[in-house]
């Protein structure tokens, strides 16, 4: 959904929350168009995005801290219905004349909300007087509020946990309804929609004729060439290109040597075959595993990649006659980390490789038809053009492939151990028909060695590592309980049939405090 088309939408706006992108989620989800932006463009960027509501995230940073993000009085002044969480409920206090301070004792967790007045914000929820589960994270708390508004919750390290301006459409919470943990939330956000007067009108069909129209319209008669990991994301975008283009598009498929076993005839097979959409087929594994070795540093080996990836992509492009745009399938949680990385006020994960532009040799235009959807949504849309649903529903990959599940040292020989044991690991969770309730499941090729028995004989020998969450959205995930016999058989399965690894363990940590991969 584009900014220029849709008039139905709502601005985000990011005090640098880890969690600003479950607000975006709960938004879609209640099927509003909605986009993210740093606090310090949000008020340039009103007059042109002309949004229908706006909602203030939380962040880490003290509204009493001198250095603190700010928004100046503009976005209160617009006469938009707004909702502002936590650190946006604070510094909405401070702008409009309330008082905010710090030395109370926080709350961090679950914590109880007092319904204080019934308001269409809580319709549906509990009663007045009854209690809400919420998720509180805040050290500094409001001790007074702007006039105009009036207190419609409560909590108990929190006088002014919800508080609202009827007249003017403006709410605060000082706890989280984005989170899981907050059980209500959902229903919260759907309310604020629905007293913004936001129908819920954006859908996957929608999306597709829109997107198809302005891919014509920003290519024209021009030629794109599309790069092909194989996985989910640049397919789907590969294949939404070509219902608006046809033979316009031709994709490279570079085969980095880095990908999952057979993964490489799978994707041929597909778009040769079944799609008939022009691919140029690179296999560049030697290229790639020689520029590598002796790499062991996390970004330096996403940086090669990247750096690789686009010279032998900038070869093939130069014998495509008048190629003039690259076509990524970049998604919105990559945007939006990617802007943070460049200065936003959220702490840096890591880079993205497929996020910032080209080189400035590269003579391509960006056509990236998916950089305004979420995992998910991308899923829906592959669906929604035919892919098929086992297909789409494959576990996310990422891009740098399997250099990042190998940490330290890459060699030919280890990416040959990881393919297998992973082949087997995934092979055996198809089997137990467990794939679909898994957002993501891998293997990880330990640089420790340990002491194992194998027949009458000591072995010394590769650890392997299993990994399994589930997820929504990949920005918060929980380990997948596996039943034991899986696991089970499993790791007696890659110790017998994979040389090189003779210790098999599980990765039980859930994000936060990890995160997904391992690098």
């Amino acid at each position: 959904m584009t900014t220029e088309t849709h008039h139905q939408r709502v601005l985000i706006v990011d005090f640098g929350s880890q969690v600003t992108q479950l607000i975006a989620r709960r938004v879609r989800e209640a099927g509003v168009y909605c986009e993210i932006h740093p606090f310090d463009k949000a008020e340039e960027l009103v007059d042109t995005y002309k949004p229908a509501a706006i909602i203030l995230s939380g962040g880490p940073a003290s509204v009493l801290e001198d250095d603190s993000p700010r928004i100046g009085r503009k976005l209160f002044d617009l006469g938009l219905p707004m909702l502002a969480i936590c650190y946006g409920q604070q510094l909405l206090c401070d702008v409009l004349g309330g008082k905010v301070e710090g030395g109370h004792a926080g709350e961090f967790g679950r914590a109880e909300l007092t319904i204080g007045k019934s308001s269409r914000l809580f319709e549906g929820l509990a009663g007045v007087g009854e209690m809400e589960t919420v998720w509180m994270s805040h050290g500094d708390r409001v001790t007074a509020i702007p006039e105009g508004f009036e207190v419609i919750g409560t909590s108990t390290g929190a006088p002014f946990a919800a508080i609202a301006n009827d007249a003017k459409q403006i709410y605060a919470l000082q706890f989280h309804p984005e989170v899981y943990h907050t059980v209500n939330g959902p229903q919260i956000y759907k309310n604020f929609l629905a007293l913004a007067g936001l129908t819920g009108d954006w859908t996957m069909a929608a999306f597709r004729q829109e997107m198809v129209q302005k891919i014509r319209d920003q290519v024209g008669t021009g030629k794109v060439i599309c790069g092909l990991s194989g996985g989910v994301d640049s397919s789907v975008a590969a294949v939404l290109i070509h219902e608006a283009i046809g033979d316009q598009l031709t994709c490279v498929f570079v085969d980095t040597g880095l990908l999952r076993k057979n993964e490489a005839d799978q994707v041929v097979t597909l778009f040769r075959d079944h799609y008939n959409i022009p691919l140029v087929h690179v296999d560049a594994g030697d290229l790639f595993l020689g520029e590598l070795a002796g790499v062991s540093d996390p970004e330096t080996k996403r940086k090669t990649i990247g750096r690789l990836f686009i010279e032998v992509f900038d070869k093939e492009a130069a014998k495509i006659d008048g190629a003039q745009f690259l076509a990524q399938g970049t998604l919105y949680p990559d945007v939006v980390e990617s802007v943070s990385a460049r200065g936003g006020p959220s702490a840096v994960i890591k880079s993205h490789h497929n996020v910032g532009g080209l080189p400035d040799y590269m003579k391509l235009k960006l056509v990236e038809p998916l950089r305004e959807l979420f995992k998910d949504e991308v899923r829906a849309l592959g669906v929604e053009l035919g892919l098929a649903p086992a297909f789409v529903g494959r576990h996310p990959f990422p891009g740098p492939g399997l250099a990042i599940r190998i940490p330290g040292e890459i060699t030919p020989e280890k990416v040959k151990v990881l393919q297998d044991a992973d082949a087997i690991y995934l092979e055996e969770i198809r089997n137990a028909g467990l794939y679909d309730q898994i957002w993501q499941a891998f293997a990880v090729l330990l640089p420790v060695k340990t002491v194992g028995v194998m027949g009458d004989a000591r072995t010394y020998e590769n650890v392997l590592a299993l990994r399994a969450v589930t997820s929504t959205d990949g920005m918060t995930a929980d380990f997948f309980e596996f039943p034991w016999p899986i696991l089970g058989k499993t790791a007696t399965r890659i110790i017998n049939e994979v040389r090189g690894v003779n210790r098999v363990v599980y990765d039980v940590t859930s994000k936060p405090p990890g995160t997904i991969e391992w690098e």
